[in-house]
Order: structure tokens, then C-alpha cells, then sequence
């Protein structure tokens, strides 16, 4: 069996928007209240999944989940009285951000040799607390071979998880036994910690790891107070390189200790502060890099314009690039509209090492159905979304309708 990365990037859904909702991220704030452009959004989003086909990576996608969401209406018994914060979230498309989907232990890792997946219950933030259910009917279907994974329900509410974002596998190679990270947060800061350590502990006992390859470690309180929701703004790691920034972890001594203790072969890159600073870390996104290994074996990093544009981020990238690391190529994608949302290249994916061979293949990203979404889109998503529309019955019916011709082109209607 084969086993490869593969990248499943969240299709960007017709009500993208800025309605504001998420406390602690820093972008989504400063553009609520703006018009939002699902359609641009949702190119923007593919053809960062078709750049990584050029690239000759592995690429999966997600559809977008049912918007707005009437159970969920239901639920809060929801009238003309009820707050507006809480109706927008209904018509929440952060879905898209796949890499708080579920965390994911490749079979290598695993004790009965199946790829285990536990999809986040998202408790945190009220707009994202509803997405967990048809999440997890999506991963049951893609990964519905029981000989080759197990997806878990979500852990209990009272344990927040945020998925793979709080989450990094080292490794010699995709297909060998990792080391997993479990980053958490503890609470007392501006923002919400978003990840409990007990969460991140039952994932790994639920997924049959072994204690003596798996780490949990506390991410910084001052990155959560910056900005750094999900420990993926301030870190990102792929196979035996792991990139950080100074202050992304409590005790980065520790860690690194341990992490080395653990896999001597890793390559830890630490940014300095002084060099780029955290602020600028969670403005630019840079972390929140895809940091992948192409079929050459080169690394490379793919970075939001926002990283790029930077001055002293792009300072930094090209001083990495002079020197011998495992990181060769830096590459720019326009993210924009997710960016203004707070979501980079990183948030837009879920990882999965797996036999492509064992994923349903309508969930496979290939040219003949990229053009298909593409048409989809172009024929059927919004071209802009003002927040003060998140009330309007006709724009229910014509996302509702989008969504269900997307699902009828990929046939997928099992999810509708």
C-alpha cells in the first residue's frame, strides 16, 4: 500500500462573509461588516488546489455543508428577537477551513494499522459548534473503507477541540511511524484558548498511539493573546521539518528537547522575534504556510501574498533560501478573500496520509472535476454577500440551491 499526503482543501462555500464572529482572530474582526465575495473567494480557493495538482501533490477537497443551517435555527428556537450574532452563524462558511475538521493519525502511527480521524467538535466559537455533524457524515463518506480508517465522533463538549490545526506529525517520510504533537492552550488570557489538553489527550488515546511517540505541549500565551487561535499561525511542520516562531510554544526549550530527544533527524527552523515579530507573524500568516514535500523530495513552502508582501517576512524567506535547509522553495498563492477571515493556506487544508486508491474518489481532486466546480461556481455562487443579508429568504434559497447543484455535478447527492 502506498501511503502519501494528501491535501483536502474545504471549497470555499456561496455564503462566505464577514459577519465577525470569531473572537481572538485578529483579521476577521477588522473586516466585519464588510461585503464579502464568495464566488472570487471560492476560485481563489481552487485554483490553489490546482496549482497543487500542477505540483504534482496529492489533492482532495470538501464541499461546502448545508448554509444556512435550519437545525441548527432550530435548535436555538430562533425568532425576530434572537441576536443577530447568532443567525449569522448559521450561514457560516468556515467549514472551509478543513484543518479544523478533525485531527488525523496516519496508519503507521496507529496500534491496529488503520487511519484514525476524530472530528472536531468546535465548541469554542458558537458559529462553529454546528458544523461537527455534517463534518463527520462528510469524512464517514470519503473514508468509508473500514479496513483502512476509523473516523471518531467528537470528543465530549465539555473538551474543546479544534482539529488538526493544534496538531504536527514529524516523520522520516509520510509513510513511516511519526512523532504527533498535541499543542493545547490554557485559559486566562484576552482570547479563548480554543484547545483543551484533555481533548488532544483523548484524541491520542482514541487513535491507539503510542505514549512514548506522542508529545503534548502547551502553545504560548502571548501568541493567543496576538492573535495565534490555532497553534498553525505560529507553527507548521511537515515530515522531519518543523518551523516555528520564537514565541509559538510556553516553553520552547522543552519542547525542542524533547522533540529532538524523540527524532534526532528533525530540522527545527526557529524565526526569531527580533527578525520578524509576532504581530507581524499573525498579520502575514507566514506559519500558516502549507509546508509540503514535492515529488522531487524538495520541500516547499506556500505562502499567502500577505507573507510574501511582507517586507521583513520576505527578508527572512530569502535568507532561508540562501542557506542549505530543507525548505527550497517558497510559493505565493492569493488566498485573499479566506485571508480576510483569518484563514491562510494551511487553515484551507486537512491532511491525510492514506492509499488514494482507499479514499472515494469523488472526494480526489482532478482536472475533469476541477472544471466541474469551476462551472458550479461561476453559474452559481453569489458574487457578493453584505452581513446585513444574513436574514434574506431569497438568498437561503439561492445558496441552498448552489450547494445542491455542486453536490448533483460531483454526485455527491448523498450528502444533500
Amino acid at each position: 500500500m502506498k501511503l502519501v499526503e494528501i491535501n483536502f482543501d474545504g471549497i470555499i462555500g456561496p455564503t462566505h462573509n464577514y459577519a465577525g464572529l470569531s473572537v481572538g482572530n485578529l483579521a476577521a474582526a477588522a473586516h466585519a461588516g464588510e461585503v464579502s465575495f464568495p464566488r472570487a473567494a471560492a476560485l481563489q480557493g481552487l485554483e490553489k488546489m490546482r496549482a497543487n495538482v500542477t505540483q504534482g501533490l496529492a489533492q482532495g477537497f470538501f464541499v461546502p455543508l448545508p448554509r444556512p443551517n435550519h437545525d441548527w435555527l432550530d435548535v436555538l428556537a430562533a425568532d425576530d428577537t434572537t441576536d443577530a450574532a447568532l443567525l449569522a452563524g448559521a450561514w457560516s462558511a468556515s467549514s472551509m477551513w478543513t484543518a479544523n475538521a478533525a485531527t488525523v493519525s496516519p496508519a503507521p502511527d496507529t496500534a491496529d494499522g488503520r487511519c484514525h480521524l476524530t472530528v472536531a467538535n468546535l465548541v469554542t466559537m458558537p458559529h462553529r459548534a454546528h458544523e461537527w455533524p455534517d463534518t463527520l457524515a462528510q469524512l464517514r463518506l470519503a473514508f468509508a473503507e473500514p479496513a483502512h480508517f476509523v473516523v471518531h465522533a467528537p470528543v465530549p463538549p465539555c473538551f474543546g477541540d479544534e482539529g488538526a490545526a493544534n496538531h504536527i506529525r514529524l516523520t522520516s517520510g509520510h509513510g513511516e511511524p511519526g512523532l504527533e504533537i498535541f499543542v493545547y492552550g490554557k485559559p486566562g488570557g484576552p482570547f479563548p484558548a480554543r484547545q483543551s489538553e484533555q481533548a488532544s489527550r483523548i484524541v491520542a488515546r482514541r487513535h491507539g498511539l503510542d505514549p512514548e511517540r506522542v508529545l503534548f505541549i502547551e502553545q504560548s500565551p502571548a501568541a493567543i493573546a496576538a492573535g495565534a487561535f490555532h497553534n498553525d499561525v505560529v507553527a507548521v511542520g511537515n515530515e522531519r521539518a518543523l518551523l516555528a516562531h520564537e514565541q509559538a510554544f510556553a516553553d520552547p526549550a522543552a519542547a525542542y528537547a524533547t522533540i529532538r530527544g524523540k527524532l534526532p533527524e528533525v530540522e527545527i527552523v526557529i524565526v526569531p522575534a527580533a527578525e520578524i515579530s509576532l504581530a507581524e507573524a499573525v498579520r502575514s500568516y507566514l506559519f500558516n504556510g502549507q509546508l509540503v514535500t514535492l515529488p522531487t523530495g524538495e520541500m516547499a513552502l506556500i505562502v499567502p501574498t500577505e507573507a510574501w508582501g511582507s517586507a521583513p517576512v520576505r527578508l527572512w524567506l530569502d535568507s532561508m533560501l540562501a542557506g542549505s535547509g530543507l525548505i527550497r522553495q517558497v510559493i505565493p498563492v492569493d488566498v485573499r478573500q479566506s485571508m480576510a477571515n483569518g484563514g491562510g493556506p494551511a487553515c484551507l487544508r486537512l491532511r491525510v496520509v492514506a492509499d488514494p486508491e482507499t479514499v472515494d474518489d469523488r472526494f480526489l481532486l482532478d482536472d475533469e472535476k476541477a472544471a466541474v466546480i469551476e462551472r458550479v461556481i461561476t453559474r452559481e455562487w453569489p458574487e457578493t454577500v453584505n452581513p446585513a443579508q444574513l436574514r434574506d429568504a431569497e438568498l437561503a434559497d439561492r445558496v441552498r440551491d448552489a450547494r445542491l447543484a455542486l453536490l448533483e455535478a460531483l454526485n455527491l447527492n448523498a450528502l444533500a
